[in-house]
């Protein structure tokens, strides 16, 4: 039986069509995904399901099992059973899992919050989705994994019959991934229906019964994986118009000598006292090279990272930057872009960009100095940049001016690289550059790190994602609980070696308690 069927579905953000003619049919009880490349208008074709996008600001059909909607609000596709969790969690930190829970759907007699009744409903929820936690815990104590698990509970806590996960995975590791995807399944046999929208394939062909794919705003084909096994190249072809034979462009390193060396590097954490997050690392870069750090999810490599650019994290750090031979003192992270270093965050919303600014400003950002004179910024010299690294990158917008917030993932992604090459570093410091983005924008930003490379400049490359690690970076090093336990080269590194270096070092750190 259809439970949900989207028709004809356009919609306009001012001239630009996001989605033109969209058919969307899902069959209940079925895990259905929804792939594309970033502005395929995935994320918009839900907001539009959900009501984030009223009833009015598009047009086509909605019907949702066998009635015509017309959604004005969540709140109203709410009552129908439908729930969305967006890639950027609605969760308030600073109350608990409870109130969480039940914000806007509040267990209440006489308008009087009944406290027993909320927690009790909390404790049997927690346990539909398989999270051992006291519902009194603040949602600022939990792990990002945990956080997943009580939106899918606050979800079900509406009586929710179709479930809209948007990247539920994104920033989560492997095994919290696998957690949520086998929650999925265990969802989906209690006769819940889920529309899934992500871009790690690997986790789609594993729970998807059928895939639909999105290419600049228009339905390319439904797949459905019941009728027999389906490859991620068979869907990249659909989503990127054209076979991508190679996830890794090819590169000859021009490997030079060392130029940046971290000597015993060791910092505190800011917050508990005594507690070493990073514990006497040492690593060399060369001129040319891409090295990557690779290590579980709190093995300390955005502390790692941060710590170096200008003691961005940490307190009582200790240690040496040593940049072609010459000791340095940075001490902030002014102090640290003057002298060469650049550091992409993992967190491009809230760390990264300026959302609410335009392109042209956000590429500029750290480097003003270099569109200003006598400290007034040179509009002209400020739009000539921007134009140039738009173009560099081939960052797909309206203008130079259309504003962050409305760019894709992997364009915030390019313009986040394009504010930091603009800067003209020596050292780039690479944290999850790819996360959130799909195999096409991927495909560009290994391109342009390794055109970085090319012409001398020394690469940080964090990831979470081993294959990346593998493919992009020509030495690894392994980092566990905040100590390098590994080095490989790039033809000796495998996944196997990788994880056999994680697990030696947790084997020995319990011998040592």
């Amino acid at each position: 039986m259809v439970i949900l069927e989207m028709k004809n579905i356009s919609k306009y953000f001012g001239p630009v069509k996001a989605l033109d003619n969209v058919n969307l049919k899902v069959t209940a009880g079925e895990i259905h995904a929804l792939v594309g490349e970033n502005g395929a208008g995935k994320s918009t074709l839900m907001n539009i399901l959900s009501g984030v996008y009223p009833y009015g600001t598009y047009s086509g059909e909605i019907l949702f099992q066998g009635e015509k909607c017309a959604f004005r609000s969540i709140r109203e596709s709410e009552r129908k059973g439908i729930a969305i969790i967006h890639q950027d969690l609605a969760l308030i930190p600073y109350l608990s899992i409870a109130e969480n829970i039940f914000l806007g759907n509040e267990r209440a007699k006489w308008s009087v919050i009944d406290w027993e009744k909320t927690r009790r409903d909390a404790v049997s929820l927690l346990e539909k989705v398989g999270l051992k936690e006291n519902p009194n815990v603040l949602i600022k104590d939990l792990g990002v994994g945990k956080q997943q698990l009580v939106e899918i509970a606050k979800a079900l806590a509406k009586e929710v019959k179709l479930l809209i996960l948007d990247e539920p995975t994104a920033a989560l590791n492997e095994e919290d991934s696998d957690n949520l995807l086998r929650l999925l399944l265990e969802l989906k046999r209690s006769g819940i229906t889920a529309i899934l929208i992500s871009h790690k394939l690997n986790e789609v062909i594993k729970v998807a019964d059928a895939i639909t794919i999105l290419r600049d705003g228009t339905t390319i084909e439904t797949i459905d994986l019941r009728d027999g096994e389906i490859n991620e190249d068979r869907i990249i072809k659909g989503m990127v118009g054209r076979e991508l034979t190679d996830r890794f462009p090819k590169r000859q390193p021009k490997i030079g000598e060392v130029y940046l060396e971290i000597k015993n590097w060791t910092v505190y954490d800011p917050k508990i006292e005594g507690r070493k997050v990073i514990k006497d690392v040492s690593i060399r870069v060369h001129r040319g090279e891409i090295v990557g750090i690779s290590g579980l999810m709190g093995s300390g490599r955005t502390e790692f990272a941060m710590s170096i650019f200008g003691k961005a994290y940490g307190r009582q750090i200790s240690g040496e930057i040593i940049k072609a031979g010459k000791k340095l003192a940075i001490n902030s992270i002014q102090n640290a872009i003057e002298n060469g270093l650049a550091y992409v965050t993992e967190d491009r919303k809230n760390a990264g960009l300026i959302l609410i600014s335009d392109i042209r400003q956000n590429i500029s950002l750290a480097s003003l100095n270099k569109i200003s004179k006598r400290g007034v910024i040179d509009d002209t010299e400020e739009t000539r940049v921007a134009t140039e690294y738009r173009s560099k990158l081939n960052i797909r917008s309206s203008s130079i001016y259309q504003k962050i917030q409305n760019l894709s993932g992997g364009n915030q992604q390019k313009v986040m690289l394009a504010k930091w090459i603009f800067a003209a570093p020596d050292i780039l410091i690479l944290d999850e550059p790819t996360r959130g983005i799909d195999v096409g924008a991927k495909y560009e930003i290994y391109t342009i790190i390794n055109q970085l490379a090319e012409e001398g400049k020394a690469i940080i490359f964090i990831s979470s994602e081993l294959p990346e690690v593998l493919g992009l970076c020509d030495r690894i090093y392994v980092m566990n609980e905040g100590r390098i336990v590994g080095e490989l080269t790039k033809e000796d590194a495998s996944q196997e070696k990788i994880m056999r270096c994680i697990m030696q070092s947790m084997q020995n750190n319990r011998g040592v308690l």
